[in-house]
């Protein structure tokens, strides 16, 4: 059964706000929960004039060492201002539950879901847009796959799984379907360096480092880069991670999933940085319900070039009849 607790607007006394750590985005925050993933903390935000006026959106964040919603800040503070837009962090990140346990697609998916759940809940149960970002990607498909009618449309950014390397891993994957390599993730967890390593990960330089990779150049978002710091030195903050790192939560499916989605379906990828490899996505790019853009940025539009990204989003809407 899956519970829902309101905690204000970037306020309130919730306990895993600690040492120093705010709330990723400014709204209302809510904490959904159940048994299977724990606490997960919610985010909202609507237009005080026009709230519901269009279908809700809900923004999904990327993994890696340091994710949390702040990866989908500009899209949250854009729409905030047109339509209910909601954002969570995922099992293991920002404000949700950080325990020591095996982290899966499966929980970050039931993660979604619940979300999911939980907008259709404040708005009569109507379909909802989705956006996600990189190995978000895989969750989102996964659970528009698996509820599709509650799925208005979908839209990929910089997603795993369509690299030249997909097809070949599907064809070696074991029953799991996931990439898990259960010796490095031993390796990583060993008593004696598990959380020493984990620091010398996420020092501010270690983290400037990896943000130019995935920008492409030096030139990167500070805020992040502050925000990124702060969630990495968190208690728990290095178990989602690892699992992360030892191939657990990267699904050997993912074109399978994508080529299964029904509804409208936009993907968008940028051309610098360590995140170009979408050679899988001549798969999709001849599918009738999907659009395609490519932006002159990293592999983080939405940061690089805010206007130009909503107006192509907003554009594949049009083009799909659904704005």
């Amino acid at each position: 059964m899956q519970s829902s607790t309101s905690i204000g607007k970037g306020g309130g006394t919730d306990p895993s706000m600690r040492l120093g750590m705010k709330p990723p985005l400014q709204g209302e925050r809510v904490e959904l929960s159940n048994i299977r993933m724990g606490r997960v903390a919610f985010y909202a935000g609507a237009p005080r004039s026009v709230a519901h006026a269009e279908p809700p959106l809900l923004l999904v964040h990327s993994v890696n060492a340091a994710a949390t919603a702040y990866e989908m800040k500009p899209i949250f503070e854009h729409y905030r201002e047109l339509r209910a837009v909601y954002a969570l962090d995922l099992p293991g990140f920002g404000l949700s539950d950080r325990s020591e346990r095996k982290y899966t697609p499966r929980l970050m998916t039931d993660a979604v879901l619940a979300a999911v759940r939980e907008v259709q809940r404040r708005h009569d149960d109507a379909p909802i847009d989705v956006m996600a970002l990189s190995l978000g990607c895989e969750f989102a498909a996964r659970a528009a796959m698996e509820m599709p009618n509650a799925f208005r449309s979908v839209a990929l950014i910089s997603p795993t799984g369509l690299d030249r390397r997909a097809e070949r891993v599907a064809r070696n994957s074991g029953a799991d379907k996931t990439r898990a390599m259960p010796w490095l993730h031993a390796f990583f967890t060993f008593p004696l360096w598990k959380r020493g390593f984990f620091s010398a990960l996420t020092s501010r330089a270690s983290i400037r480092f990896f943000l130019q990779k995935t920008w492409g150049r030096k030139d990167i978002d500070e805020g992040l880069l502050d925000y990124d710091y702060i969630t990495t030195h968190q208690p728990g903050a290095e178990n989602a991670p690892y699992y992360f790192v030892s191939g657990y939560l990267f699904s050997t499916d993912a074109i399978d999933l994508y080529r299964s989605l029904a509804m409208p379906v936009w993907l968008s990828h940028g051309v610098r940085g360590d995140f170009v490899d979408y050679e899988q996505k001549r798969v999709i790019q001849r599918l009738p319900n999907w659009s395609i853009d490519v932006f002159q940025t990293g592999a983080m539009p939405h940061f690089e070039k805010l206007a130009e990204f909503v107006a192509r989003y907003e554009a594949f809407l049009q083009r799909a009849q659904l704005a």
